[in-house]
């Protein structure tokens, strides 16, 4: 079975857990938009390669973690799409969850999906307990205080912002409890994967800034400018779009040196090099060269 098959799957059974009678309709509804269709799935598909390359001896649970950092990842879709923050009515080419369902569902759908992330790895470790202590800690820490996407998310509200922290904790974080988690659901440890994760959210981010600069509603599914619009912090701002995509070269380069040795060091090499590829634009790509 393909990863994406795996991811889909995964996250289709924790949402059906809690679609029962006792759950209230709209929030039901709220909850699976949130999270159908997906976008690329970048970070649960780096888990689950992960994983792989460490031998992925308990699938089931490889799954379960991959849907727990995607269900964390749409939480902070939800949450950054409000009028509070980005105030965006478009996500993923669709209306975001607060224009189709309303303010109060949106917050209480993406209050939901961070509690159903954890859940979903409690159900998913009978076979194997002894690893779930400690993937709820590295999803937790790729979330709450004092560097996980929240604080990320806080530092938006900061008048004065370093990018680099500023970016490993909004988009950073949650990588590298990707790739962490990844490890620890095939009984590796987990430590010497941080900075793969690390790395490779930076460059994510990067990318973002850039799109947000280079590219139009319509390819990107959400609006464009609004790092512009709304004072954020961002890597074109401080690099200008040449440096900035310099920068992100450089960033997938120490991304690809930085990954541990493990039985599928090579097959995961390829991979994320064709994964990285789609990081940037070919326009974008030729204004560096």
């Amino acid at each position: 079975m393909d990863a994406m098959t795996r991811i889909e799957q995964a996250l289709n059974q924790a949402l059906a857990r809690g679609e029962t009678p006792a759950c209230p309709p709209l929030l039901a509804e709220a909850l699976r938009y949130s999270v159908f269709p997906g976008g690329a799935r970048i970070r649960p598909q780096l888990c689950i390669a992960v994983a792989q390359a460490c031998g992925d001896d308990a699938p089931e649970l490889a799954d379960a973690a991959a849907a727990s950092i995607e269900l964390m990842h749409c939480a902070s879709l939800v949450h950054d799409d409000l009028p509070c923050f980005d105030n965006a009515d478009m996500r993923r080419g669709k209306p975001s969850v607060h224009a189709a369902y309303g303010e109060r569902l949106a917050v209480l759908a993406g209050d939901a999906l961070i509690i159903m992330a954890m859940e979903t790895l409690v159900h998913s470790a009978t076979q194997r307990p002894e690893r779930l202590s400690p993937l709820l800690l590295t999803v937790g820490q790729g979330v709450s205080v004092p560097s996980g996407i929240i604080p990320g998310q806080a530092w938006e509200c900061e008048p004065n912002v370093d990018l680099a922290q500023y970016q490993r904790a909004k988009t950073g974080a949650l990588f590298a409890a990707a790739t962490m988690a990844g490890a620890v659901a095939a009984g590796h440890e987990s430590a010497g994967w941080r900075a793969l994760g690390e790395k490779l959210g930076e460059a994510f981010q990067v990318a973002d800034d850039l799109r947000d600069v280079a590219s139009n509603p319509e390819e990107l599914g959400k609006p464009v400018g609004q790092d512009e619009a709304l004072g954020r912090p961002n890597a074109v701002a401080t690099h200008g779009i040449k440096g900035a995509t310099k920068y992100l070269k450089q960033l997938l380069d120490e991304a690809m040196a930085s990954i541990p040795a493990c039985p599928g060091e090579a097959e995961l090499r390829v991979l994320l090099m064709k994964k990285a590829a789609k990081f940037l634009p070919k326009e974008l790509a030729q204004q560096a060269a």
